[in-house]
């Protein structure tokens, strides 16, 4: 091999890692872009809505018992302090809704005619724990 043979593998080589870091860069970049919204409670956002507004977000509450409306699609999130309505006519319903549910809704606050309404496009709901259901058997 000679000299020059040995300069031009050396420098296609560089040339690929140069390109798969740049590809690996450029992913990382596309995954920090799209990574999810931290989840937030119903408490923290409504301590503070309007820095919420418009914006997009994961929502952490229960539903309220007694308050899921399947007419107008709302039903109501609360917290240890604040409550907010949430409009899923839109969302997409994991587990299908119950009182006292655990939900995560991924979605947008909106402030409208005076009240926060959180418009939810996926809300997943905490299955019961399997040990709750399951009967012993001896």
């Amino acid at each position: 091999m000679t000299h020059h043979e040995g300069v031009q593998m050396f420098s296609r080589r560089v040339r690929m890692l140069l390109l798969g870091g740049a590809l690996t860069l450029g992913l990382l970049g596309v995954l920090l872009i799209q990574a999810p919204e931290p989840t937030r409670s119903v408490d923290e956002v409504m301590n503070a809505p309007s820095e919420f507004i418009d914006k997009e977000m994961a929502l952490r509450g229960e539903v309220v018992d007694g308050s899921i409306d399947s007419n107008r699609s709302v039903f109501l999130l609360h917290g240890l302090d604040h409550t907010v309505l949430v409009d899923y006519i839109d969302a997409s319903v994991s587990n299908g809704l119950g009182d006292n549910r655990t939900v995560y809704a991924q979605g947008v606050l909106r402030y409208l005619d005076g009240e926060y309404v959180f418009e939810a496009q996926i809300i997943k709901t905490s299955c019961p724990s399997k040990y709750e259901e399951e009967t012993p058997v001896d």
